[in-house]
């Protein structure tokens, strides 16, 4: 029985799998079981921004591993207090308390709870196209994905993108928070207006409403800044946070302002938290800095998105990007052109049906990035 049979017969058929096998990586190449190599433009679904196999975080796991692997919530931790220090010295101004979880959507649920109890109201707004997670409250709130899960959360309603007017519409005397997020990533990468951020903090302020920003996929440099809000001087009261913390490691952080309470017994987690994934956490975001890689970020994806502008297909309606977060929309279904591109060596995400999402890790080289542009050429020749 080969890994491919060995994992269907005995995993859950919930992924859109490919037949492809990755047994290691490096930087910004994955290897399959037959030693072939593929340029990766989806770091793991926007997790492996310092690259593959980063030997900084390496080396900070194992130190770890031999100090201390677990220390619940109800001790102080040496390694925890530093990654959540590290955390509230470099969000935006206001954000000073941190959770530690273990994912995007534990980060969202998390969210949800310190909103309806901060402000004693239990409404969302969200926006159509929107992804924040799958697990019950995250998927209230995500506006695909719900059809066999209803009833789900009551209370949570849904905006078309980037328009303040229908925002406005929405709010009630219920309203506890809208949630958003700066690029939507699975809605096929859309960042909103400099007008509608600065429209959406008029109206929180407006109708005592707190602003709940999901950064899981946006956070860690991928953009451009550390954090995409930056770009738009957006100050959320909840920041939430996880996909690249760690480097790969399972982590996530709701990071919140002083008006968010947090009494005991609000919300709890066995491994949030955990040293070995704060360990990793304090050395990718070390990593990050020491080779600014939000600056790398930028200069990359400006220059992949002229030489991506430079084809001629006329099956691509539309570029979009901020960072190294890069969209192509396309005039038909991707998922051939994406089976197409792993057969030339590249790997890359839908977002949404006719949506081609790059995703490479900030550490891609320049010949990379000629590669992976000329394969998108050829693959979407006309």
């Amino acid at each position: 029985m080969n890994i491919i049979e060995r994992e269907q017969q005995a995993s859950f058929d919930v992924f859109p799998k490919r037949e492809l096998v990755i047994t290691h990586g490096s930087g910004a190449t994955l290897w399959d079981e037959q030693g072939r190599a593929y340029i990766d433009c989806t770091s793991g679904v926007g997790v492996a921004n310092i690259g593959h196999a980063n030997p900084d975080v390496a080396h900070a796991i194992a130190q770890q591993a031999k100090n201390l692997i677990t220390c619940p919530g109800i001790f102080y931790n040496d390694t925890r207090a530093k990654l959540v220090s590290k955390l509230a010295s470099i969000t935006p101004d206001g954000l000073n308390r941190v959770f530690l979880c273990n994912s995007g959507t534990e980060a969202n649920e998390a969210a949800i709870k310190f909103a309806r109890r901060a402000s004693g109201k239990s409404e969302f707004i969200c926006a159509m196209r929107g992804f924040h997670g799958r697990t019950m409250g995250a998927l209230s709130a995500t506006h695909k994905h719900r059809d066999y899960f209803n009833p789900l959360i009551p209370g949570f309603d849904f905006v078309p993108y980037n328009n303040l007017e229908k925002m406005e519409q929405k709010i009630t005397a219920l309203t506890a928070g809208i949630i958003l997020e700066i690029v939507q990533g699975e809605g096929g990468v859309r960042p909103g207006s400099q007008a509608y951020f600065d429209g959406v903090q008029n109206l929180c302020k407006k109708h005592n409403v707190l602003l709940i920003v999901d950064e899981i996929q946006t956070g860690f440099c991928r953009t451009g800044k550390m954090f995409a809000c930056e770009h738009f001087d957006v100050r959320p009261d909840i920041l939430c946070l996880a996909k690249a913390m760690a480097g790969g490691v399972p982590i996530g952080a709701v990071v919140c302002a002083d008006n968010i309470p947090a009494e005991i017994g609000l919300h709890g987690t066995t491994f949030g938290g955990n040293p070995i994934a704060c360990a990793a956490g304090l050395a990718a975001i070390r990593y990050m800095e020491q080779h600014e890689l939000a600056k790398e970020a930028l200069l990359k994806g400006n220059y992949f998105h002229k030489l991506l502008n430079a084809t001629s297909s006329s099956r691509v309606r539309e570029i979009r990007h901020l960072g190294l977060m890069i969209g192509i929309e396309l005039r038909e279904k991707a998922k051939p052109f994406l089976l197409k591109l792993m057969e030339e060596g590249v790997l890359a995400l839908p977002a949404g049906a006719t949506v081609i999402r790059l995703l490479p890790p900030l550490t891609i080289s320049e010949q990379e990035l000629h590669q992976v542009v000329d394969t998108l050429h050829k693959v979407l020749a006309d």
